[in-house]
């Protein structure tokens, strides 16, 4: 239904009557993304409807980070979350429909009736601490835990707003300088590393709210965002107020160093053994607004215990919904909460654990740290003749045995060394390209073999069979992978700058591309790697990229529009002589792409996979999931209908093509806490029934491919 039209000079005075097939019926709040509605399913479920404010539908950044927030709600339990039931982030306005839970936030119960007694204040803490537990199992961070994003209910305490980010964020890819959280409640590295939040800052957050709970204001308290920004980086915090037998439990949460701070699963042992009565969360009934609802009155529960000690003697601002601003003048964005798939362990380093095995025989798995020292930073590995091969930062090659992690052989990077994946070469070796342009081989048995120079930053290095190519200047130059002896130097015909493609075993030829100076044209050329023929060159339309070729020989090349978005997929037949244009039904940022069969996966960084069926007429798109994971690798096929790829914190996942389904990940892996933020993460590699990643920690591990669901 179209939106109906108010009188009204806010911008809410436009509003819809549905978000899909839900009516919307009251307003339960108002934020600066949009605003959140009772509504009715056809059921009669009650549920609350976020719709996005319209001034930012308009934003295909913001469509983009919203659809990845609606993915990353969907992943946390609905144990001790509003559940998500239904959400269009593509519709003219995106909206997203959770479970409508009854209840009072916290701010809304310490502000109406004084800070929980001592009881009350443990039934909380517990239960956050398993909210906060099974949120980060799911891969989630909420980096916006407050009192006004949690709700007291007859279950216990419900996390909520996992709802809509901000044009400019602060999630892994966030701009350098722009933060965003809600000041008394955010952790030291929201601050002053951004780019680095995790798990612990949950943790530090859930100490803020405690000491609000049990004394009606925060551990660090100023009417001014600047001084606060400093206290909670350079202060202790104020804990007068907080009982003394969870007052150590709460400083430990506030610790300055994520590293220092206690896991939800730590918590909640140190509060064992339960002092409460399970009898305690019997609220009395809220009903759910008809019409614009007053505010809440408090379930009697959490009322009982709790003698009424209003803090009226020290007013205290309420923060707005935001305050945008600078990390150089400490500033920051505050309100609406954020999510990202980050590592669900504490600060510290992971401790390498067995792997849990599925089925009976299945492959136990193993984890290798590779590199121990130096900034956190992912290894790059790749398969060659049953042996598994690795570089790293400070290591030029070493050699694992597959079966069990075990380092065979490692050796150092000559200075310069570049750190990216092995080149597999010929004759079991595989090749380290340096900053100066030099292809390094190694043999089987660690020793130096032949090394040449490359011309590897204008064309690519690839190696295709037993032959080595290396793109220049005009020219592209063959040498054979097992001597690194030269097998032919030219100049391709039509060519002036040559840029490789990815050699295609099926066929026996490697793509040859280069686009014309105005994006309109690009000349591909099928080269045979030992020749240096051309086994057929067309000039196709676009500014087009090779990413595969398919079982019939058929060559896979995505279309890029002006605004260097991936809007459509060329399929170009060398036997039938016919080019096909596939349009996507939204252009995608910079896609990772697989291909397997007349089927195309693409994946965006920040998670979005699309499955795209190029024999259909007109093409058709399969399935689209959403993943959640930020920063990812190009995703890799395997056997039967696998496909894997690599997150930026350390995680493997597997999804389902047949159904677009995620089948499991691994654990995140990083190290100190800390993230190698990279533009590109290495992708995992595919060996029979086992899969190898590696992580920002520095480790390669290994997993049975069979059962993801036992990562």
């Amino acid at each position: 239904m179209p939106p109906l039209r108010g009188a009204g000079a806010d911008r809410e005075a436009e509003g819809h009557e549905y978000a899909g097939a839900y009516r919307l019926q009251a307003s339960l709040g108002s934020g600066g993304m949009g605003v959140v509605h009772l509504a009715t399913s056809p059921s009669g479920l009650r549920l609350a409807v976020k719709v996005v404010h319209g001034q930012y539908a308009e934003d295909p950044e913001f469509r983009a980070r919203f659809r990845q927030e609606v993915a990353a709600a969907r992943r946390v339990s609905g144990a001790f979350t509003a559940p998500v039931v239904d959400a269009d982030p593509d519709a003219v306005r995106p909206w997203m429909a959770t479970l409508y839970v009854p209840g009072p936030t916290l701010a809304d119960q310490v502000k109406r009736n004084g800070p929980l007694s001592p009881a009350g204040l443990r039934r909380l803490t517990a239960g956050l601490a398993e909210a906060l537990r099974d949120i980060h199992r799911a891969g989630v961070v909420h980096r916006d835990l407050k009192p006004s994003n949690v709700l007291l209910t007859d279950t216990g305490p419900k996390v909520i707003d996992f709802g809509i980010s901000r044009p400019v964020d602060s999630d892994l890819r966030t701009e350098t300088g722009k933060l965003i959280g809600s000041p008394p409640f955010m952790a030291p590295e929201q601050f002053q590393r951004p780019r680095e939040v995790g798990p612990a800052a949950d943790v530090f957050a859930l100490g803020s709210v405690l000491v609000h709970a049990a004394t009606g204001h925060g551990p660090f308290d100023s009417d001014s965002p600047y001084v606060v920004a400093y206290q909670v980086v350079h202060d202790e915090p104020d804990l007068t107020g907080v009982p003394d037998d969870l007052a150590p439990l709460v400083a430990r949460c506030l610790a300055k160093e994520p590293a220092d701070r206690p896991s939800p699963a730590e918590i909640m042992a140190a509060l064992l053994p339960p002092s409460y009565e399970a009898t305690a969360f019997v609220p009395s009934r809220r009903r759910a607004p008809a019409a614009p609802a007053p505010e809440p009155r408090p379930p009697a529960s959490w009322e009982a215990d709790t003698p009424v000690r209003m803090t009226a003697d020290r007013p205290r601002r309420r923060w707005p919904p935001r305050r945008a601003v600078t990390a150089a003048a400490l500033l920051v964005l505050a309100g609406g909460a954020v999510f990202a798939a980050v590592p669900s362990g504490g600060g510290g380093a992971p401790a390498p654990e067995p792997h849990r095995a599925g089925a009976a025989g299945a492959f136990a798995g193993w984890q290798t740290p590779l590199q121990k020292d130096g900034d956190p930073a992912a290894p790059a590995c790749a398969y060659v003749g049953g042996a598994l091969f690795c570089s790293g930062r400070g290591i030029g090659a070493a050699r694992l045995d597959p079966a069990t992690g075990r380092v065979l052989w490692s050796r150092p990077a000559p200075p310069g060394e570049k750190h990216s994946a092995p080149v597999p070469l010929s004759g079991g070796l595989v090749g380290v390209v340096s900053d100066d342009d030099r292809l390094r081989a190694y043999g089987t048995d660690g020793a130096p073999g032949w090394d040449t120079g490359t011309s590897e930053r204008h064309g690519g290095v690839r190696g295709a069979g037993d032959t080595v190519l290396t793109g220049g200047s005009g020219t592209v130059r063959a040498v054979d992978g097992a001597t690194g002896g030269p097998r032919w130097d030219h100049a391709l015909r039509g060519h002036a700058a040559p840029r490789l493609g990815r050699y295609a075993a099926e066929t026996g030829l490697l793509p040859v591309f280069e686009n014309s100076a105005g994006g309109t044209r690009t000349l591909v050329s099928a080269l045979r790697p030992r020749s240096g023929e051309i086994a057929w060159q067309k000039r196709l339309d676009g500014d087009l990229v090779p990413v595969g070729t398919g079982a019939d020989g058929a060559l896979f090349l995505r279309s890029v529009n002006l605004d260097s978005r991936t809007d459509a997929v060329v399929v170009h037949d060398p036997a039938a002589g016919s080019t096909r244009r596939v349009p996507l039904p939204s252009p995608l940022d910079e896609p990772g792409v697989a291909v397997r069969g007349a089927t195309i996966y693409l994946l965006t960084p920040t998670g979005r996979l699309t499955a795209l069926d190029t024999a259909a007429p007109g093409g058709r798109v399969r399935w689209e999931l959403e993943t959640a994971a930020g920063t990812v690798s190009v995703p890799v096929t395997g056997p039967g209908d696998r496909l894997y790829f690599s997150a930026s914190d350390g995680r493997l996942l597997a999804v389902d093509t047949a159904r677009g389904a995620l089948l499991g990940q691994t654990r995140p892996r990083l190290r100190d806490g800390r993230l190698g933020y990279a533009t590109s993460v290495p992708a995992p590699v595919v060996a029979g029934d086992r899969v190898f990643g590696t992580a920002p920690d520095g480790s390669v591990f290994a997993v049975d491919a069979r059962d993801p669901a036992a990562w």
